[in-house]
């Protein structure tokens, strides 16, 4: 499915309640009370399709990227949450329950104590639950015990609201938009079956191995993984899998990393690691011999579907990793194309397979730029950062406009890179990029 249609197919279905809402004909409240209403219904609806969005989905990350749709599912959680706190303070009906002459409930909100408390845990609870997102790195305990409650909460959270809506709600006891609301929520829950039951009973029996964990730079790993039996995960060059080691298929002991080997490398799959996080912090001390689990492929960081002249890899330090799949897999296609890698780190230690970069610099119609923002004594490369000035003086020539761009890194190193690359004239489908977290 285009990404056009998905966009309009999200907005569809957030709108859905509204039409529904409206085709019922039922006499109007004062216009604060059908604001309130509104924006209600509309906050439950974006709230039920996050969890899809969060489902790993890969007809939706393959078109538009993880990261993007990731953002998407930050943004939108805030705009609903904005929605559920004004949506109480905007009634200008007085709360209560439903009168016995007031048949259409235009009179009064229709509220008995069961559905005022849910409203009211959803109206305390997801304030909190979206804090806990945007604070996730300061918040004392591990990721994996956040995922859960994460989950959890999502649940909780979404079944406050349902009953909330479906109790007090005066336009969802209208049969069909009541409906609609079972039929989203099923949707929703399923999904969330399908991430932490389903995909991981696939998983179960696709078990890998780990066969070697090698230190390639200053606290990074390259961790490799092979199938137990069977065939390796099918993926294209840049995309890349969450990656579970040591630990059952169904526990949330995983994390996505971005598959640095080529798909003409399977069985064999590859990740580059680096000590950031609560798992990858301990990833020297990952023994050969583990079981492993993946889920995959995800991600657009690919040339499937895209055309240039010549193909420019633009890394920020782990940002390498997708980038590095997808020049091998191009050594091995023999591509003709010009290959152009800018490599940005904070020092030289942390540059990853140096004696393969090197020989790749020696190929024909391959350039290799290293960018050290930090060098020590005796460092002859490039100086500075992957800024915008670096970005212009790379690709200043003429026939620029026509080549493929792929940038992944921390989101400074890409917004100055995609600005720069389009003050030069480059076509926005031209540049497709990935963020990644980094020191």
């Amino acid at each position: 499915m285009h990404v056009s249609l998905l966009l309009l197919l999200y907005i569809a279905i957030t709108l859905a309640p509204l039409i529904l809402a409206i085709a019922q004909g039922q006499p109007p409240r004062t216009f604060w009370d059908e604001v309130a209403s509104g924006l209600a219904m509309t906050a439950f609806a974006i709230l039920l399709v996050e969890f899809v969005l969060s489902g790993r989905f890969r007809t939706i990350s393959k078109r538009i990227g993880m990261d993007v749709t990731m953002r998407f599912h930050q943004l939108v959680a805030r705009t609903a949450l904005v929605f559920v706190v004004l949506h109480p303070f905007l009634y200008q009906t007085p709360f209560g329950g439903s009168l016995p002459w007031d048949t259409t409930r235009q009179l009064s909100l229709g509220l008995d104590m069961a559905s005022l408390a849910t409203g009211v845990i959803a109206f305390v609870a997801l304030p909190g639950f979206v804090l806990m997102s945007i604070f996730r790195d300061q918040l004392p305990y591990r990721y994996e015990t956040w995922r859960m409650l994460h989950a959890v909460g999502a649940v909780v959270i979404a079944a406050a609201i349902a009953h909330h809506t479906l109790e007090a709600g005066r336009y969802s006891a209208d049969p069909i938009l009541a409906g609609f609301w079972i039929l989203l929520l099923t949707i929703a829950f399923t999904s969330l079956v399908w991430t932490y039951v389903v995909a991981p009973l696939g998983q179960a029996g696709r078990p890998y191995e780990v066969t070697s964990v090698r230190k390639i730079a200053l606290k990074t790993w390259e961790v490799c993984v092979r199938p137990k039996q069977g065939e390796a995960l099918d993926f294209e060059a840049g995309q890349f899998a969450w990656l579970n080691l040591g630990h059952s298929p169904f526990s949330v002991h995983e994390n996505p990393f971005s598959i640095s080997s080529a798909p003409d490398q399977r069985p064999d799959i590859k990740f580059v690691i680096k000590e950031i996080g609560d798992l990858t912090r301990r990833i020297g001390d990952v023994a050969p011999g583990i079981v492993a689990y993946l889920d995959g492929a995800h991600g657009n960081l690919t040339l499937k579907g895209r055309t240039g002249d010549g193909i420019a890899l633009i890394a920020g330090g782990v940002g390498i990793a997708p980038l590095l799949s997808v020049a091998r897999q191009l050594h091995v296609e023999k591509d003709p194309r010009p290959l152009l890698l800018l490599y940005g780190n904070r020092v030289s230690d942390q540059i990853v397979y140096k004696s393969e970069l090197n020989r790749m610099a020696r190929r024909a119609n391959t350039q290799v730029l290293h960018f050290i923002s930090e060098p020590e004594p005796g460092w002859k490369g490039l100086t500075g950062q992957l800024d915008a000035a670096a970005i212009t003086e790379a690709f200043s020539f003429d026939g620029a406009d026509k080549w493929l761009y792929l940038v992944c890194g921390p989101p400074p190193m890409i917004d100055a890179v995609e600005g720069a690359l389009l003050e030069l004239g480059v076509p926005n489908r031209q540049i497709v990029a990935e963020q990644f977290y980094y020191d």
